[in-house]
């Protein structure tokens, strides 16, 4: 996905495609918590609890739909969270959002919000 334009609908089925396997999301939202510093593909592999060649599999497949960067740092290589292709998607699945009114309900906004 290219920078500073909402992804085409292609390009976010693409992004949603590779988010929708369990591995492949529990991947992205590893990069996202570890930030841009990312991690290293060993490190990934361990947390996951995957074989290299599934992982290296999965990797690809997010690096294809544009969700994930990688770089070579010595002999290893570090993967890391593509935010602004992130937020881009975010932002393609909530432009136009209720017509710009507020979407949350009064409960919504009087109730704090609590992480799983």
């Amino acid at each position: 996905m290219e920078t500073n334009r909402l992804p085409s609908p292609d390009e976010a089925v693409a992004a949603l495609a590779s988010l929708a396997q369990a591995h492949r999301l529990e991947l992205f939202r590893l990069l996202v918590q570890a930030g841009p510093s990312g991690l290293a593909a060993g490190a990934l592999a361990e947390a996951l609890g995957v074989p290299n060649s599934s992982l290296s599999f999965h990797l690809a497949h997010l690096n294809r739909a544009g969700l994930i960067d990688q770089r070579r740092e010595s002999r290893s290589i570090i993967y890391s969270a593509n935010f602004s292709s992130m937020n881009r998607l975010i932002g393609f699945l909530t432009e136009n959002c209720c017509g710009g009114a507020d979407c949350s309900t009064s409960e919504e906004r009087s109730s704090p919000r609590i992480s799983a």
